[in-house]
């Protein structure tokens, strides 16, 4: 959960969906770094392509905003 991604500089498609997650629906890797939570929130890229998982939405969206993408909730 702390691996840095390269969000890229391709200009055309800035937005990113954010999501919530159920820990228990992740890998075990993942599970076990989750830390007892529940849900976390993960970002993705127009293609699907999941970016980013991080621990509450509030998170996601300024890890979208500090590279320059348009975070969107996907309900």
């Amino acid at each position: 959960m702390n691996t840095k991604f390269d969000f890229g500089s391709e200009p055309e498609n800035r937005i990113v969906y954010v999501r919530a997650v159920a820990v228990a629906d992740l890998p075990q890797e993942i599970r076990l770094q989750a830390a007892g939570l529940e849900t976390l929130y993960a970002v993705h890229g127009s293609d699907g392509e999941r970016l980013a998982l991080v621990a509450d939405c509030k998170l996601a969206f300024a890890l979208a905003r500090q590279h320059d993408r348009t975070p969107v909730h996907v309900h």
